[in-house]
């Protein structure tokens, strides 16, 4: 999906209709540079963040414009 540019174009759209978005999860573990350039890019704005626990999931969307 990210090769495709598809998740990006999904992602677009929750910035777009200013949809709060959170991917929970433990990436780390995952070497893939397109899934680690996603998971930076998406937490340098507001809407989209990827997160590693829902206690941080939280508090992200709490304190997101």
């Amino acid at each position: 999906m990210l090769s495709s540019g598809l998740a990006g174009e999904i992602l677009e759209k929750f910035v777009q209709y200013q949809v709060k978005l959170a991917i929970v999860g433990d990436f780390s573990q995952y070497t893939s540079k397109p899934l680690q350039d996603f998971s930076r890019e998406s937490n340098q704005g507001n809407t989209v963040f990827s997160v590693a626990s829902e206690k941080e999931t939280v508090k992200r969307l709490s304190t997101a414009n």
